[in-house]
């Protein structure tokens, strides 16, 4: 990359104006749904992660706390690794049966393995 494209794509260094925030983006935190309305997919993922596999859920809607919770609660319950990265939890290992079974029993009824 040259010095020239460095920083954002307006050129812009430095601002007076206190309120300015370079770079962010404010995004709108959603309510979380109760889990009866929640609709989560779980599946199987091997792909760039050197042929281990993942179980994956996505389809969460809420606020970011409430998915970090949620991932934390699996992980435990799983007794294995995993994060929560673009809105989808991430849990090491296939235990989808697992996941699903956790999850039903949860409120979780619309939830769904792929």
């Amino acid at each position: 990359m040259s010095k020239k494209n460095k920083g954002d794509k307006f050129g812009l260094v430095y601002s007076t104006d206190p309120n300015f925030r370079m770079g962010e983006e404010e995004a709108e935190e959603q309510e979380t749904l109760e889990p009866a309305k929640q609709v989560l997919r779980i599946w199987l993922e091997t792909k760039q992660r050197g042929g281990k596999a993942v179980s994956l859920i996505s389809g969460f809607v809420g606020t970011a706390d409430d998915l970090e919770k949620l991932g934390k609660q699996l992980k435990n319950f799983c007794g294995t690794g995993g994060s929560v990265k673009d809105g989808e939890i991430l849990i090491q290992g296939d235990h989808r049966d697992k996941i699903l079974g956790w999850l039903t029993k949860q409120g979780y009824t619309k939830t769904k393995k792929v």
